[in-house]
């Protein structure tokens, strides 16, 4: 489908272009992530000496968590995000454990498509909305 005027983020799912179950705006998934690394950073300096690692495996963890327990991570909780199935229904067991390994790799939330949605959640089947 191509761009229109009348077109927003999320529209082939549909999700209403504001409020609730929208799309989030950029700002508000780079603050969630912002909070996360934060976190992470902050978990790793008290019992793992600030490696670079273990941040990025307590980030890991975090995100699991989160998504397995609230639908999203401390970060998402924050800011009013959560993670949704594209199909409806409930989030389910793997998608909450496999998309923070994708983001984890860098690359997958880099590489986006008209609805916002990263590769990592292209390939789990989910889409981040508004809570």
């Amino acid at each position: 489908m191509a761009h229109h005027d009348n077109y927003w983020p999320g529209k082939d799912f549909g999700l209403p272009a504001e409020g609730p179950r929208s799309a989030p705006s950029w700002s508000r998934r780079i603050g969630a992530l912002a909070i996360d690394w934060g976190m992470s950073m902050l978990v790793a300096w008290l019992f793992y000496g600030y490696d670079g690692l273990a941040i990025l495996m307590v980030f890991i963890v975090i995100n699991a968590l989160g998504g397995l327990m609230f639908a999203g991570s401390p970060g998402h909780l924050a800011l009013r995000i959560r993670i949704a199935p594209v199909s409806g229904g409930r989030l389910g067991v793997w998608a909450p454990l496999i998309r923070p390994l994708l983001i984890a790799l860098v690359i997958p939330p880099l590489i986006n498509d008209k609805d916002m949605r990263g590769a990592h959640d292209r390939l789990v089947g989910t889409v981040l909305v508004t809570r």
